[in-house]
């Protein structure tokens, strides 16, 4: 296996104007080993199932929005099939780089809420 992260995405200039962000457009999202084995572990069959998408969900999320408590940038994506919610969590290290942290399931209601509260935008 290599050590070297995958990019599996970019940070689009829409989603750095609809959070505000002082990051600049264009950043790669990286994904290590160590990510994969967090993802993996906590969330396997989410992961297994939705893991495959993982650059679509970042390219073209449904929503988008900043975690409160960590500073992670969320990406949303409803898969029509499943009637699912698959969020991935993007961290921003201490030196900007973007390294995605998480990729679950999340339920409707929780996603109606944060829309609601206004905490995700639609992308």
């Amino acid at each position: 296996m290599q050590n070297r992260p995958l990019i599996v995405g970019t940070l689009s200039a829409r989603v750095v104007e609809l959070l505000g962000l002082s990051l600049s457009p264009g950043q790669a999202i990286m994904l290590g080993a160590s990510n994969i084995a967090h993802m993996q572990s906590r969330h396997p069959a989410d992961f297994a199932q939705y893991g495959q998408y993982m650059p679509q969900i970042i390219s073209t999320p449904d929503y988008v929005g900043l975690n409160p408590n960590d500073g992670s940038i969320e990406f949303i994506k409803e898969f029509q099939i499943d009637n699912a919610f698959v969020k991935i969590a993007v961290r921003i290290s201490a030196k900007e780089t973007l390294f995605v942290r998480s990729l679950y399931r999340v339920q409707t209601n929780r996603v109606n809420n944060f829309i609601r509260k206004g905490t995700l935008k639609r992308y």
